[in-house]
């Protein structure tokens, strides 16, 4: 009997929340504060996926530059966007993960109008691989 290849659905982890592209980073800094998360995706008027945006981003992108976190929208930190169809391999969200060094994944579900369905991160990745492939994910993706 074969095994069933594990999908991207099946480590996400579902439930994410998005902050608009028209929200200030204030907005955004009290959703990662209240969610208890360091990153957020930024959906369009349209609900589909325009971009991620961290706490590093707010700080780096945003104060250290003298910018009001009360002012600048969301949307202007949007960036470089990688992604996986909720369908696709598991193993595919890891490749991607590591290709561009990122720590959490967009997982969108292409069947259901292009919709963000759920994130991949760093612990979903612990829970769902095995010690040598966990190994090899952290050396590519932390010591480059």
């Amino acid at each position: 009997m074969a095994t069933k290849k594990l999908t991207a659905r099946d480590i996400m982890t579902a439930g994410v929340q998005c902050v608009g592209e028209h929200q200030t980073l204030l907005e955004a800094c009290r959703m990662m504060r209240d969610l208890n998360v360091g990153c957020l995706p930024i959906c369009g008027d349209d609900q589909k996926l325009q971009g991620l945006i961290t706490d590093r981003d707010v700080i780096v992108k945003c104060c250290a530059e003298g910018r009001d976190v009360a002012e600048m929208k969301a949307g202007e930190l949007g960036g470089a966007l990688h992604w996986i169809g909720a369908d696709d391999d598991a193993q595919q969200a890891v490749d991607l993960m590591e290709v561009h060094q990122i720590k959490r994944l967009p997982v969108i579900d292409v069947k259901n109008g292009h919709r963000l369905c759920g994130m991949i991160t760093e612990a979903n990745i612990a829970k769902n691989l095995s010690d040598e492939q966990i190994a090899e994910f952290a050396s590519r993706v932390y010591t480059h």
